[in-house]
């Protein structure tokens, strides 16, 4: 006779498996709870949230500050003396972190998708603070060295809110599906009523986000300006080393407008092209005069310099990472560079019919020239033979002597005054300032002041493009091959296709919200008018009879109330004492 007896047949979910295994090390069934979660495991949970949000605002600066990675690793050299990517590190540990607590961010959503409970592993709870702890050493540290460069997150947002806001909707927008599963399957009314009123407080919040989202670039086609000139910020510093000859002729292939520069002047009176104080990072004075390695740069004299290379730490560095677009002959080109002059810049803007605009630094104390170094300057200008009105000159000191020397230059200053009235004034025509130093009414100010205002430094599209819709007529760049490759701003739209687009998101949302809610309520109600009123780990399927032999399904056998037996039936009592002993003997608690 072929016994038979009543079964309990577990059917395996891998994923709930993968889910709370992964997550707090819970792989067998009997360690998942439905139970709700301890305040201490609730605390975690706030904790990962804090650092995924923290993290997410992190790795968007680090996305954005892309256009000034050039100027961040040239501040770590001025600390530390060395060249490096600083910025390789950062970005790599940034990536990583996130990815990971964005991967647990979506393992604990899951869990209460499946209305487990929350049980965060110790590992991960340490990997969570480490995470958030780096981060914030992080910030703490852009805070105090590099706070300016918090600008370019509003600035971006000029660029990017519209398209954030859309994405954020969407977010939130699947994420009532578990809120709506929760609310369907709490028993308490005032649990229910307060998150309802938290979900939909936060999405109505949301919708209305589009009323504060301004952009330059939301604006009527008709009302955009000419395109912005694109001025060589020291040549194509991206494509050849910076202040070199090939560099500027570089940009000019670029159809720059202008070029800009830095100048200093030597022992022996010449101004020749040097961004840094000292010869070390741009040339190979190391191997050439290595007892004068850190010597200021205004140090040496003429003959000196010209013995420098400019060019094979350029090659050698790759600081932008451009090197291996190069051809063979380019890089000959850069590899045989030099220092290059003043003068041999201005002859080559004169040919070309370009602007100039160059900073001009003084000389320390105990140089020959510390006196006459705007003189040596102004001299080398007049004997170039450049049109005055193509050289921008900026230095402050001594401005009515140079306006009388040489009133065809046009007057610049690098120094944000009170208002355009006052640098009229003063008879200045043009001012440089960096691109998060004017806002867009201060833009639209000095165009109607005529006043020619240049930012820099732009090297990214995005940046460009908000630029280009706030009016500015110049932008200094080091990467003018790329700016070369936007004719038209990256996205312009009309505000009323904008407020039809953010409506149009918002009614298709809400719709998608209520459809959601409508679905979970009816779920649960049919569920419940079921007869089942509890919620297993794993769904329960009873055989009333099933082969010992059977190898169809995995099965983990429970006696029940009742069994048939070969010799009778059992009664209850001993059936209960059986089972005990048989769930002690498992180590599964009934």
């Amino acid at each position: 006779m072929v016994k038979h007896q009543p079964l309990q047949v577990y059917e395996r979910q891998l994923c709930l498996s993968c889910v709370t295994g992964i997550y707090g090390c819970r792989w067998k069934r009997y360690q998942r709870s439905h139970d709700d979660t301890t305040k201490w495991e609730l605390l975690w949970s706030f904790v990962l949230l804090f650092t995924f949000g923290l993290l997410l605002l992190w790795s968007y600066f680090w996305w954005e500050a892309h256009n000034d990675y050039s100027e961040y690793n040239w501040f770590l050299y001025n600390q530390s003396g060395e060249w490096r990517d600083g910025t390789a590190p950062i970005l790599a540990t940034t990536a990583a972190g996130f990815t990971y607590i964005a991967f647990l961010m979506v393992l604990a959503l899951c869990h209460v998708a499946l209305g487990q409970q929350l049980n965060l592993h110790w590992l991960h709870k340490i990997g969570v603070m480490a995470a958030l702890l780096t981060t914030v050493v992080g910030v703490i540290s852009v805070n105090q060295t590099w706070s300016y460069e918090w600008d370019v997150v509003p600035i971006s947002l000029q660029a990017t809110g519209p398209f954030l806001h859309i994405g954020a909707i969407a977010a939130v927008t699947a994420l009532s599906w578990i809120v709506a599963g929760q609310v369907a399957r709490a028993e308490k009314t005032i649990f229910q009523v307060l998150v309802i009123l938290l979900y939909f407080s936060a999405l109505l919040a949301l919708y209305t986000v589009p009323l504060y989202i301004t952009s330059p670039c939301i604006m009527d086609p008709s009302n955009l300006k000419q395109r912005p000139d694109v001025i060589g910020h020291q040549g194509a510093a991206t494509l050849a080393p910076e202040n070199t000859m090939w560099s500027f002729q570089r940009a000019l292939q670029m159809n720059v407008t202008g070029l800009e520069t830095d100048v200093t002047i030597s022992s022996d009176g010449v101004p020749f092209l040097m961004h840094d104080n000292g010869l070390r990072r741009t040339t190979d004075v190391q191997k050439v005069f290595p007892e004068r390695q850190w010597d200021d740069a205004s140090l040496f004299n003429w003959t000196d310099l010209q013995q420098l290379n400019t060019g094979h730490w350029f090659l050698k560095d790759n600081p932008f990472g451009t090197v291996q677009t190069l051809s063979f002959r380019e890089k000959q080109l850069i590899g045989n560079q030099s220092v290059c002059s003043l003068e041999k810049l201005l002859k080559l803007a004169s040919f070309n019919n370009c602007t100039v605009v160059f900073k001009l630094r003084r000389p320390p104390p105990e140089h020959p020239r510390h006196y006459s170094w705007i003189n040596d300057t102004l001299q080398t200008v007049l004997q170039s033979g450049i049109l005055q009105s193509l050289v921008f000159w900026t230095p402050e000191e001594y401005r009515e002597e140079v306006r009388q020397m040489a009133p065809g230059l046009v007057q610049s200053s690098l120094v944000k005054a009170e208002s355009p009235e006052t640098l009229q004034r003063e008879g200045i025509s043009a001012i440089f300032l960096r691109y998060n130093q004017a806002n867009t009414r201060e833009i639209r100010d000095f165009s109607q002041q005529n006043i020619n205002l240049t930012l820099y430094t732009v090297n990214e599209p995005w940046l460009y493009s908000v630029l280009w819709c706030s009016g500015v007529p110049a932008v200094s760049s080091e990467a003018p091959q790329i700016l070369k490759k936007v004719p038209y701003p990256v996205w312009l739209m009309k505000p009323d296709e904008y407020t039809v687009l953010w409506v149009s998101v918002d009614l298709v949302s809400f719709a998608i919200v209520i459809a959601i809610f409508i679905f979970q309520n009816y779920h649960t109600i049919r569920y419940r008018s079921s007869g089942i009123h509890s919620y297993n780990p794993e769904q329960i399927m009873l055989s009333a009879a099933v082969r010992r032999t059977s190898r169809d399904v995995n099965v983990m056998k429970e006696k029940l109330i009742f069994s048939e037996v070969e010799n009778g039936v059992t009664s209850a009592e001993e059936l209960y004492s059986n089972d005990y002993n048989y769930y002690t003997n498992q180590g599964i608690s009934q």
